[in-house]
């Protein structure tokens, strides 16, 4: 009886395995969906390009007028942009805006001023809440009819969401905004 040598069939058995992985792998990228990031409402493509300039607009925005943020029970001064820079894991470890949202009815409100103390009527604010993985959920809110500055929304999920938004006066100058939280079963 002659010994067989199993080797080649190993060696067939391992690569046609590997091969099946890379179709199946390629497949399923194929079916899984894109959804493009809509920060400060434009395309990613746009703030490459225009990063600078945001940053720079409020600077200037910042130096002319003062703004707070109210969203439920807390409130926030100034254009909040540096959660742009933070991971979710650092948000939920450092971020003062942790667990800001909660599950179901939310509010916000805007309440922006000259650096003179003097109210700013009828500036334009629109902003979208946006789940971080996804763009099913998204809720897309302005005040173009209303001119109103208070503003609420329902939340039907827990876990990570994103508000991200401008701020215009009527003389053009703009303000960008963007803060990462999460909504909790409060």
């Amino acid at each position: 009886m002659k010994k067989r040598n199993y080797w080649p069939l190993f060696f067939i058995a391992i690569f046609t395995f590997t091969f099946s992985m890379v179709i199946w792998t390629v497949m399923s990228a194929i079916k899984t969906p894109v959804h493009e990031d809509k920060s400060f409402l434009s395309s990613y493509h746009i703030m490459d390009v225009e990063f600078n300039e945001i940053v720079d607009y409020n600077e200037k925005f910042s130096k002319k007028y003062n703004l707070k943020m109210k969203i439920n029970d807390k409130e926030f001064d100034g254009i909040v942009l540096n959660d742009v820079f933070l991971s979710q894991r650092v948000i939920d470890q450092k971020s003062m805006h942790k667990d800001i949202f909660k599950m179901g009815i939310n509010n916000i409100s805007f309440d922006l001023t000259t650096k003179d103390g003097v109210k700013v009527p009828n500036f334009k604010i629109s902003f979208k809440v946006t789940r971080t993985t996804n763009s099913y959920s998204d809720i897309d809110i302005n005040n173009d009819e209303t001119k109103n500055d208070k503003f609420t929304f329902n939340l039907e999920k827990a876990g990570n969401w994103n508000i991200t938004g401008i701020l215009e006066t009527n003389d053009g100058e703009k303000g960008f905004f963007y803060i990462k939280s999460n909504a909790t079963n409060k």
